[in-house]
Parts: structure tokens; C-alpha cells; sequence
């Protein structure tokens, strides 16, 4: 485990303490969650990103040509 000191503005820190309050949890669990959860955006963006640059309009003209074409089951329609 590594210690991190970090300066934060009065408001933030106040907020951030009556959240953990209120979560019932440290502030420590608090912010290690809310980092946590940032970078899981962070990476997830990257990962989208990365995904679209090999993306392909043959590819998916292709793959959306194996689709049937049949009229849309029960439900599933597009609203008019």
C-alpha cells in the first residue's frame, strides 16, 4: 500500500468527507474508489478508442450483409 498526500481545496475536501459519511466509509475508501472508478473510464476510453482504429467499413458492410433480412419480431420494432 502507498501513501499519497494530496492537496485539495476546502470545498472539495468537505464534500468528499460528507459522502464518505454518509457511504459509511473512510474518506481513504472513498477516494481509492473514485480513482479507481476514473480510471476504469480512462481505460475503457482508451479501449474504444483503440478498437475503432482498426475498424472497418468492408468489415462491417460485411458482417451486417450475414444479417437476415426479416421483418423485426414483436416488440423490437423502431418507434414511427
Amino acid at each position: 500500500m502507498t501513501t499519497l498526500s494530496v492537496r485539495l481545496p476546502d470545498s472539495l475536501h468537505r464534500n468528499a468527507r460528507l459522502y464518505a459519511e454518509r457511504e459509511g466509509t473512510s474518506l481513504n475508501q472513498l477516494l481509492a474508489t473514485a480513482l479507481a472508478e476514473k480510471l476504469a473510464a480512462l481505460g475503457a476510453e482508451d479501449y474504444l478508442i483503440e478498437r475503432a482504429r482498426r475498424a472497418s467499413d468492408a468489415a462491417f458492410a460485411e458482417a451486417l450483409a450475414q444479417v437476415p433480412d426479416v421483418p423485426p419480431q414483436a416488440g423490437d420494432e423502431l418507434p414511427r
